[in-house]
């Protein structure tokens, strides 16, 4: 890895974590509400924040920053939670 490549590695590292501990958090919260009105709210959230995972996710693996078969794996599972989250909100409208 050159020197480039490490400052946005680490910007687009960090706000993964940022984002999809949002997701995490905001999906937690939207289990606990009492409406469906509040419980689409979070989990909208919850699907924006997981799309941008998805997006830094594909920043990370376009500049191969880290393990590859990793990226590729969390694309996978991300894919998939954006999937479920947006099957569980179309439920509940």
């Amino acid at each position: 890895m050159t020197y480039p490549t490490i400052l946005p590695a680490n910007h687009y590292g960090n706000q993964l974590l940022r984002s999809a501990g949002s997701a995490e958090l905001n999906f937690g919260e939207a289990q606990g509400t009492t409406t469906d009105k509040d419980f689409v709210y979070r989990a909208t959230i919850t699907f924006r924040e997981l799309k941008e995972s998805r997006v830094n996710l594909k920043i990370l693996n376009k500049i191969d920053y880290g393990n590859k078969s990793i990226i590729l794996g969390l694309l996978d599972e991300v894919e998939q939670l954006i999937k479920i989250t947006a099957t569980v909100i179309k439920k509940k409208r």
